[in-house]
């Protein structure tokens, strides 16, 4: 049987990969990508020339059965997503699923590296020894729900947002009398930036810098 490898990529800066990664990704036969031309930016930078198959989340459970195939004829197969660790708010986890239930002699190995979740956390100085995490909030339906339960938690509670609609989640978030707030946007990358403070603060510091509302957004609701 074969290997299938879930590795973490870099979130931004392509310095953030681990040597086991690397190891990795130049030893396997297959690389399977949620984009593969995101995936070719990394491997150019560290001369790694592998075959490319792309495999996101609207083809995940379609090709699931192309990569148990490989692995039944013993190929070392390595999945990655565009950035982070797979299957956390990313393609990877109805693949592993798959391979787990069809394929149960296969080795399934976590190459574990950056994540926006851990990294956003390391740095808002919570001191909590628990959180939630939520990942994308629905845009509609079960949206209020999900906000309301943010509100009740008694533990930190940690999302992803997209630039769209940071400025509608924190006004929802002030209309449900959230007090305080992490907002950690575009970790390890150029633009890099963190806002602390009350949900009018951050909502100030949109207003007055118009040209930060892009990126990707990790935001940290306070009990």
């Amino acid at each position: 049987m074969g290997t299938l490898s879930i590795v973490a990529t870099p979130i931004g800066n392509l310095e953030d990969i681990t040597l086991r990664a690397l190891r990795t990704l130049k030893e396997c036969d297959v690389i399977y990508a949620e984009d593969t031309r995101v995936i070719s930016k990394l491997l150019a930078r560290y001369e790694i020339k592998k075959p490319l198959q792309r495999l996101d989340a609207a083809t995940e459970a379609k090709k699931a059965d192309e990569v148990i195939g490989r692995l039944e004829a013993g190929e070392h197969v390595a999945f990655v997503s565009d950035a982070g660790t797979p299957g956390i708010s990313d393609p990877g986890s109805r693949l592993v699923a798959a391979v787990r239930e069809q394929l149960p002699g296969a080795t399934i190995e976590a190459i574990p590296g950056a994540s926006a979740l851990t990294a956003a956390l390391s740095i808002a100085g919570l001191g909590s020894d628990g959180f939630t995490f939520l990942g994308f909030l629905p845009h509609k339906k079960g949206r209020q729900t999900a906000l309301k339960g943010i509100v009740a938690s008694e533990l930190p509670v940690v999302l992803y947002e997209s630039p769209h609609r940071i400025l509608k989640l924190l006004e929802e978030l002030g209309a449900l009398g959230v007090a305080r707030i992490t907002i950690a946007r575009e970790l390890t990358k150029m633009h890099e930036e963190i806002v602390s403070g009350t949900v009018v603060e951050a909502q100030a510091h949109f207003a007055a810098h118009p040209d930060a509302v892009r990126g990707e957004f990790v935001v940290i609701i306070e009990p």
